[in-house]
């Protein structure tokens, strides 16, 4: 027999195996639902926020069944709809053990006090979210959101850079007015008109507004058509009074 014709042979009765092994199997009950029962699960993923006691408790209802009968799919579906999971795989490795791969979503700030808003930008609820401590708050409209997000990473980074100072929030009132909070507990009233034109007009000024100064504004009020007003930490000296330039607040 020539080598081709026994390569040929060989993969004819590979194929033939390949098809008739399963039926064997079923007819032994290799593949019965409570053969090689799945007695491991292994999570690869380093895990911060969902504990291991909750995907066992999450996928052990779902392991009754023996190694083949396992639906990969169900528990996939099942460990996804955990409020911390961002992506989850699942694969079977012989005789007994089920690999999980969980990739957790990562907090980038909290909205309206009892959500968070994940780094991909989208709206989730957590157990424990308002525990969470190190992330900006965010406030307004939901259907505004990423305008909010977009706001305060512009306006954190052009106050750190001139004040040295920290933003730890943003509020958009139903009435498309923005205050910026410090992490000191001081606000920046902007209003809605021109916010990026008013911040940056007052930030212009704040070296000068500082000279000479040890601490910092309380309260600032953008919100006047050609100044704003400012309130310094009491005791106030006469010099201190609020710094108004014209007119009343518009919003």
């Amino acid at each position: 027999m020539s080598g081709g014709v026994a390569k040929r042979t060989l993969a004819w009765s590979i194929a033939v195996l390949l098809v008739v092994l399963p039926v064997v199997g079923l007819m032994q009950g290799w593949f019965a639902s409570k053969r090689w029962p799945i007695r491991e699960l292994t999570v690869q993923a380093p895990l911060r926020h969902v504990s291991a006691a909750t995907l066992r408790g999450v996928v052990m209802p779902l392991l009754g069944k023996g190694f083949f009968a396992t639906d990969l799919d169900d528990v996939q579906k099942a460990v996804a709809a955990l409020p911390w999971v961002a992506s989850v795989e699942a694969r079977k490795r012989w005789p007994d053990t089920l690999v999980l791969t969980v990739s957790e979503r990562q907090p980038f700030a909290h909205w309206n006090d009892d959500e968070l808003i994940s780094r991909k930008g989208r709206l989730f609820s957590a157990p424990g979210a308002a525990a969470l401590g190190g992330l900006p708050s965010l406030r307004g409209p939901d259907d505004r959101m990423l305008e909010v997000v977009d706001f305060y990473l512009d306006a954190a980074r052009e106050v750190a850079s001139v004040t040295r100072r920290q933003v730890s929030g943003v509020t958009l009132s139903g009435r498309d007015a923005w205050t910026l909070h410090m992490h000191d507990g001081a606000d920046i009233v902007i209003g809605g008109t021109d916010p990026q034109a008013r911040l940056k007009r007052f930030l212009d000024v704040y070296p000068t507004l500082m000279r000479g100064r040890q601490q910092s504004f309380v309260y600032a009020d953008l919100r006047y058509s050609n100044g704003f007003a400012v309130r310094w930490p009491q005791p106030a000296a006469a010099t201190d009074q609020p710094a108004t330039a014209g007119g009343h607040p518009s919003t």
